[in-house]
């Protein structure tokens, strides 16, 4: 039975299901429940953001882990754990502290697989948070998910929806590969929709059409992804109809689903809050250009922040997220284009 709840209820449920499906999935992090050797109450946090409370009461400090402040002793514990027979579930609070432990997640967890010859799995999933809009500034602000799909061996998830964030979270703790699960922290309360109660998977590699039409393709990641169906809105009353196309995963990408949609409307415009520099836009762009080229009718456009760091100020930081106004004028300016 479906009923609508938020992002953040969506994730816990899908913890508390996958714990309860399978002894071998564990959880650690900082704050998940009280916070280690803090005075405080048992389960008091539940993370920054409180995704993972109540389940310490529920499954017991043996799988529910309060860890110190330090992501290298929280990845290098969890991707040892994944080797030997476990499923865990690590969180890492914020995307931009990944730099901390980036060499357990791309020399050792990505390449377990490869370098011993399929032999050796890592079962492992990073949660963690991603992208601006609470004022939280550069280093707590970041959308690094282009990072890490540019890393052979790990699967990268970016969910929009409440949806696919149940159902993707389950199906990244079945996965024998390592995933890393990006959160927008500001979809957590910001996105509520019909989700089962009953256990459901969500396949990688499967974009979902969010919204059909056959004058532009938009092609939209995690929150961008309503920013997007905003502007689409906006355009459908000028007689502009887009079709929006969430990946939902960028590593695997479902690459036919873009390059079909593409074929369809002949017009392209990719929105990414990552930094434009090797972002996935560009990813996604050249991927057009490189195997659509003769369906294009215009060339394509990118919607992406700039060039700089997350700014502190609200004003400024408002202006630097990609905003619906920006990708209505990107699709106008395709869909206008004459060679």
């Amino acid at each position: 039975m479906a009923r609508v709840i938020s992002m953040r209820k969506a994730i816990n449920e899908a913890l508390f299901q996958v714990m309860e499906e399978d002894p071998t999935v564990i959880l650690l992090g900082e704050d998940i429940a009280g916070g280690e050797g803090s005075p405080g109450d048992d389960d008091a946090w539940g993370g920054d953001m409180g995704i993972t409370k109540g389940l310490q009461p529920r499954f017991g400090k043996e799988r529910v882990m309060d860890t110190p402040i330090s992501e290298s002793a929280i990845i290098g514990t969890a991707v040892g754990a994944a080797t030997s027979g476990l499923r865990p579930v690590a969180e890492l609070m914020f995307v931009d502290f990944m730099g901390v432990c980036f060499d357990q997640i791309m020399n050792q967890a990505a390449k377990f697989r490869y370098m011993f010859g399929g032999k050796a799995r890592t079962p492992v999933v990073i949660r963690t948070q991603i992208g601006a809009g609470y004022n939280a500034a550069a280093q707590h602000s970041q959308c690094l998910y282009p990072v890490f799909a540019h890393i052979p061996g790990i699967k990268c998830v970016v969910p929009s929806s409440a949806y696919d964030a149940k159902g993707l979270l389950i199906q990244a703790v079945r996965d024998d590969d390592p995933v890393i699960f990006f959160e927008h922290k500001v979809l957590y309360d910001e996105v509520r929709d019909d989700v089962p109660e009953e256990m459901y998977a969500v396949p990688f590699g499967e974009a979902n059409i969010v919204r059909e039409g056959s004058d532009c393709t938009i092609v939209a990641i995690a929150r961008m992804v309503h920013k997007a169906g905003e502007a689409a809105e906006a355009l459908a009353g000028e007689g502009v109809e887009c079709e929006i196309v969430d990946p939902r995963t960028i590593s695997p990408l479902d690459e036919d689903a873009i390059l079909e949609s593409v074929e369809q409307t002949g017009r392209l415009v990719v929105v990414d809050e990552a930094y434009p520099r090797c972002n996935m836009a560009a990813d996604i762009a050249a991927l057009a250009a490189r195997e659509a080229f003769g369906a294009l009718r215009a060339p394509v456009r990118t919607v992406s922040p700039p060039h700089t760091p997350v700014p502190f100020a609200p004003e400024l930081e408002a202006a630097f997220i990609p905003s619906a106004g920006k990708i209505a004028d990107a699709v106008r300016r395709t869909v206008g284009y004459a060679a």
